[in-house]
């Protein structure tokens, strides 16, 4: 391929070249626009995914939470069951007790079984309202889980016909910058990917507009635009050193 470059060259006015040169960024453009339109979609299928992963993962551990709520609260009524049989059995026994003392002692077990039950009683309370407020988180989330599950499906969709719509023309386009690559001297390809690559806008080829370079928005004196104009040689911004080509090249025909 090289060989065909090299043997071609010498056929090519400088102005053949600065048309191929802008035909080609021209073209390189719109598979940028094709490539970057398509790119943001996968980062916001992306950022849904891991979105929905994480909503997933709350609901999960929401779930474990309320298992263990109202595994707490079963287990103080058991408590307060428990408490309330030993109650009836105290005072069962106080009935047959010997003295005071024996009566007494009973009444401390009954009174702290009370003050257990008080405190189970406290606890329950909590817990339910604990229990309260992680239900209405999960509802929430789960209605966001929803909603995200749908935004995803639907920005899939998206990407699914924008893939579809935009590879054809993709692949038009990469074979048309492949035949016009093809017409350009080595050395000058070797400059446009260089340029094309620092440049933030992937724009190695710019015209002039209002006096100004269009990459780099700095101004051109006029005797170097009459010599861009003239497409004599090739001249680059000695700003941004991006290529130059007069605005009336867009409407030149090759």
């Amino acid at each position: 391929m090289a060989t065909d470059s090299k043997a071609n060259a010498p056929e090519m006015t400088v102005e053949e070249r600065l048309k191929a040169l802008y035909d080609l960024q021209t073209v390189e453009s719109s598979i940028d626009k094709i490539r970057t339109l398509r790119g943001e979609l996968p980062l916001e299928v992306q950022d849904l995914e891991d979105e929905i992963e994480g909503l997933e993962t709350r609901m999960a551990n929401l779930d474990g939470e309320v298992k263990k709520l109202n595994d707490a609260i079963l287990s103080k009524k058991n408590e307060i069951k428990e408490a309330d049989l030993l109650i009836k059995k105290y005072e069962a026994q106080q009935g047959n007790v010997r003295n005071n003392r024996e009566f007494d002692s009973l009444s401390k077990e009954i009174e702290f079984q009370k003050l257990e039950i008080e405190l189970c009683e406290k606890r329950i309370k909590e817990f339910t309202v604990e229990l309260k407020n992680k239900k209405e988180i999960g509802e929430s989330s789960r209605s966001l889980l929803e909603e995200r599950k749908a935004d995803l499906d639907a920005k899939k969709k998206e990407l699914e016909e924008i893939v579809g719509e935009t590879q054809v023309e993709e692949e038009r386009l990469i074979e048309k910058s492949a035949q016009i690559i093809n017409t350009i001297p080595e050395r000058l390809q070797v400059a446009f990917k260089r340029i094309r690559k620092n440049a933030r806008n992937g724009l190695a080829v710019v015209t002039v507009e209002r006096d100004a370079c269009g990459g780099c928005f700095n101004k051109i004196p006029p005797q170097r635009q009459m010599d861009i104009a003239s497409r004599k040689k090739i001249i680059v911004c000695e700003y941004c050193g991006r290529i130059l080509v007069d605005g009336a090249m867009g409407d030149s025909e090759e």
